[in-house]
């Protein structure tokens, strides 16, 4: 049997987040009003000019995101979620790049990410992963409709219930992830990677003796 391999995608695989990119795109391909961009705006420019947190910006776009999705048709959104990876699919990190690609056909490829799954449907497969999870938005009659949920909240779950649901193991399993929003299945697996780390996930990696691996410009450092 295949071990698991989970990763998140946003600022561990992607060097961006696919609700940023989207919300931008949906915007510029006028699905979004001009507004939507405005409401991220202030958030974006005070996490540039390190007076706020990627926390604060990332929050503030996905309320935007969830808002502004409510009555928007499904094709649309599809339509610039594919234009969106057709034309980033390649903006990620050399490390988590290569890893994919080692472990490929010898792992059961998992990603789990907080980002819309439309668009993450579209990376996932691109990147030839075998399971993958992301936040629903519900729809009826073509249009989404406001309902909203988020597995990723829970990532402990969403592997715990994956194991239970088809039997896969955790033994000889990896983990990769870049925030203290993945410890949920860091700590399930039994090779836990902290990729480009925040302050968080750093001192937790730390504390528990994880690996740490740091990708700046064209050098990877191991930890």
């Amino acid at each position: 049997m295949k071990p698991l391999a989970i990763f998140d995608i946003d600022g561990t695989i992607f060097r961006s987040s696919l609700v940023i990119e989207l919300t931008r795109a949906l915007v510029r391909y006028g699905v979004f009003p001009p507004i939507a961009e405005k409401e991220i705006e202030h958030h974006y420019l005070k996490w540039v000019n390190r007076k706020g947190s990627y926390e604060d910006y990332i929050n503030r776009v996905v309320k935007t995101f969830d808002r502004r999705i409510e009555g928007c048709s499904v094709e649309d959104v599809r339509r610039v979620s594919e234009a969106v990876i057709k034309e980033q699919k390649d903006k990620v990190y050399r490390f988590t790049r290569d890893l994919i690609k080692e472990i490929r056909g010898k792992y059961v490829l998992v990603a789990i990410s907080g980002s819309p799954f439309d668009i993450v449907k579209i990376f996932a497969r691109k990147w030839k992963f075998d399971v993958y999870f992301g936040t629903y938005h519900f729809s009826e009659r073509g249009k989404y409709n406001g309902q909203i949920i988020s597995p990723s909240a829970d990532k402990e779950k969403v592997v715990r219930e994956l194991k239970n649901k088809t039997g896969w193991s955790l033994k000889r399993s990896i983990g990769v992830g870049d925030t203290e929003t993945d410890i949920g299945f860091l700590k399930l697996v039994e090779e836990p990677i902290c990729f480009n780390p925040n302050k968080k996930l750093y001192n937790i990696a730390k504390k528990n003796g994880w690996k740490v691996v740091v990708e700046r410009k064209d050098v990877i450092y191991r930890f």
